[in-house]
């Protein structure tokens, strides 16, 4: 396990820069899940990596027996704006996230809705994130057979209206909705995009 986060963390470093704070959360029967974040100046943009998810594989709920060795593997990866909000409360939510395929045997995956149930962070819009497609930001981490390759998963905040909205048409659809209206995923203010 230790192995497999240092190869994880090499290639946030090689991706994203050095990291210039981290965070470890550990919740009841999990494994320590560490939030890393990095500051990119030159875009204006902080971002958050989480570090401890892809330890253990994601395993089907409905599986009698967990492979300990085969399964997805992925760590979660949220940019904003820098200096717009108190983003850096949304360590622990993002913990939360990225501890959930062990207390509650999801298989996190692209196109899948996470909520915490409280905002991101004080004041934001934001309970949900809506989990976008890997390989842009941060390249996948191969790792030996029969292990599955880590994929570094992209998380976009939506407004509960968004969420909704998200569940009856697909996150296609929604994703076609930001595209559409010029959306600013990376703001931390941003409203709800017209859904009508």
């Amino acid at each position: 396990m230790a192995e497999i986060l240092a190869l994880v963390e090499a290639r946030l470093r090689t991706a994203l820069g050095e990291p210039d704070a981290r965070a470890a959360v550990t919740f009841l029967g999990t494994d320590r899940i560490e939030v890393l974040r990095f500051v990119d100046a030159e875009a204006g943009l902080v971002r958050y990596a989480t570090l401890g998810m892809s330890a253990q594989p994601m395993t089907d709920p409905t599986a009698v027996l967990a492979d300990p060795v085969k399964g997805p593997r992925a760590e979660l990866v949220l940019s904003v704006r820098a200096g717009l909000a108190d983003t850096d409360k949304a360590l622990r939510p993002l913990a939360v996230l990225a501890a959930s395929p062990q207390v509650e045997g999801l298989v996190v995956a692209p196109g899948a809705s996470l909520d915490v149930g409280e905002p991101l962070w004080p004041g934001a819009p934001f309970s949900s994130v809506l989990v976008a497609e890997p390989g842009g930001l941060v390249e996948d981490l191969d790792m030996d057979e029969p292990m599955d390759p880590v994929r570094f998963l992209p998380l976009l905040p939506m407004t509960s209206n968004e969420a909704a909205w998200k569940r009856v048409h697909g996150a296609q659809a929604l994703e076609e909705r930001w595209l559409a209206n010029g959306t600013d995923l990376r703001d931390p203010r941003r409203t709800s995009v017209r859904l009508d």
